[in-house]
């Protein structure tokens, strides 16, 4: 399975990684299909500009970024994630085929659009990869069962130990007892 995402990896990365240097180097060209995408998604997120051409190059950015550690396999589940999240906005913003008049680019458009829902499956698909590895979440509900099968194991010593302290000490008390009656 590892030689798999060693080489599934790269190959999902690589759309990621020429949309990105195309975007970064040219966003004019782009920038106006973002314009509709722009200002509703900075309106959400408060600290985003509103500028398509500048959107276009964060998105771009992202891109190289996330799809270069992706490839590389650094951090992957993280990088899928954002390239995820970077895939969405792009995908509403460049291929609205439901906008379109003319059926054949309609149909192109919806093309494009169902290639990016199939990227972003795959997407997801990654960053749920564990490697073969439990999650993290698994490993807490395990690590959690644990610590509460060691505490039900040391309430049960315990509540032993104290009714072992109880016996000895009621049996000292009885010892002292006889001592002092058969001193008198």
């Amino acid at each position: 399975m590892a030689v798999l995402r060693k080489c599934a990896r790269p190959l999902l990365a690589s759309v990621f990684l020429t949309g990105g240097v195309s975007a970064l180097r040219d966003p004019k060209r782009v920038a106006p299909a973002a314009e509709p995408v722009a200002a509703p998604l900075a309106s959400r997120i408060p600290w985003l500009t509103e500028d398509p051409e500048r959107l276009v190059r964060i998105n771009g950015a992202v891109q190289v970024g996330a799809g270069a550690m992706l490839a590389t396999g650094r951090l992957p589940r993280v990088a899928a994630l954002a390239l995820a999240c970077s895939l969405v906005p792009t995908t509403l913003a460049g291929h609205a085929w439901w906008k379109e008049e003319d059926k054949e680019r309609r149909a192109a458009q919806r093309t494009q659009f169902t290639k990016n829902l199939s990227l972003l499956g795959g997407l997801l698909i990654a960053a749920a990869d564990t490697h073969g590895k439990p999650s993290v979440a698994y490993r807490t509900r395990a690590a959690a069962a644990s610590g509460r099968r060691s505490a039900g194991h040391a309430r049960r010593e315990a509540t032993h130990a104290l009714h072992d302290a109880a016996k000895s000490a009621r049996a000292m008390s009885e010892s002292a007892q006889h001592s002092v009656a058969r001193r008198l």
